[in-house]
């Protein structure tokens, strides 16, 4: 049974009205060429599927939400969500419009393969940043390798989400049976809780760089990441080249060396019959607005027009291919 999405709604403030209006003015925001940018198709409203709120899914979304709020006086809502499979999922029953979802689970929705009883009919307007898997210990923790967690409390994540996707993938291209390690699905938030409250040895997270939860919990617990890069090339071979090896660099939550890890892509997606003019605002807005939802997500300044077109297994809403043929240098 899905878990029921928490609703936030965004709405502009005076304040942050006038703010857009200079932007438009001054073509921080503005729009490329005049006339009706949504061709007659604007929406009355827009639901964002994103994730927990102290991951990076659901920070984006705000940002997101309350530019098209300002610059358009369009109403958006933002769920709260468990993440990329309940997502999705939520995009099929039509409750939201618009999705965050890292590109294995999409890849599952498309193929009708895992928690998709049916192929999805989705399409991609954006490749927006990578996810990096975090494997979070104490730092004071005996767990140093994958194998070391047989027979310990391990958080895989929340039901449907793109973290307990990995998560089962990274424990099958171990070769560990999932019943020796004692798992709970907890989303992000309760893990860090959970962390902190000495009830697990370690937790799985996929998300971008710097994830704000995880930097809070390392303000106030010491914390590392245990490497991944051993099991890379399995779950590559098993599920697909969009698995990548990635970098945690030294530094990020107060870790003293890099740390090898697996990455994916994330995208923004929507249904395939959403009308391209509105697809085409969405994108050209996503762009616009990219430095300034970055100053509050840093993830958000990976978006770049080159890569953003790399999308498969998804294809590109032909909408958000006009803006990106448009927009070609």
């Amino acid at each position: 049974m899905r878990a029921r999405p928490v609703r936030v709604r965004v709405r502009a403030t005076l304040a942050a009205v006038t703010v857009a209006a200079v932007l438009v003015v001054g073509g921080c925001l503005g729009g490329r060429g005049g006339g009706d940018p949504w061709a007659g198709a604007r929406p009355e409203s827009l639901t964002f599927a994103t994730g927990g709120p102290t991951g990076i899914y659901h920070g984006y979304g705000l940002g997101l939400a309350d530019v098209l709020t300002e610059r358009y006086d369009l109403p958006v809502e933002v769920l709260e969500t468990g993440g990329s499979i309940g997502n999705l999922q939520l995009l099929a029953d039509g409750t939201a419009q618009v999705a965050f979802s890292a590109a294995d689970a999409v890849g599952d929705a498309v193929a009708g393969d895992g928690s998709f009883e049916e192929p999805l009919e989705v399409r991609a307007l954006a490749r927006v940043y990578d996810d990096f898997v975090h494997l979070v210990v104490p730092a004071h923790s005996d767990i140093e390798t994958f194998e070391d967690l047989r027979g310990r409390d391990v958080s895989v994540g929340a039901p449907g989400s793109g973290t307990s996707l990995i998560a089962s993938r990274l424990i099958a291209a171990a070769d560990i049976d999932q019943r020796e390690v004692r798992t709970q699905a907890l989303g992000l938030e309760r893990s860090i809780e959970a962390m902190r409250g000495g009830d697990i040895d370690a937790f799985f997270w996929s998300g971008g760089l710097r994830t704000p939860g995880i930097t809070d919990l390392a303000d106030e617990v010491s914390v590392r990441l245990v490497p991944l890069d051993d099991l890379v090339d399995g779950v590559r071979a098993d599920h697909g080249s969009g698995y990548r090896h990635g970098v945690v660099p030294a530094g990020m939550y107060g870790l003293t060396r890099d740390v090898p890890t697996l990455a994916v892509p994330n995208f923004l997606v929507v249904r395939a019959d959403m009308p391209p003019p509105v697809a085409h605002t969405l994108v050209s807005t996503l762009f616009d607005a990219r430095s300034r939802i970055a100053s509050a997500v840093p993830s958000a300044s990976q978006l770049d027009p080159v890569r953003a077109i790399f999308t498969e297994p998804a294809a590109l809403h032909p909408g958000a291919l006009r803006f990106y043929r448009e927009t070609k240098p």
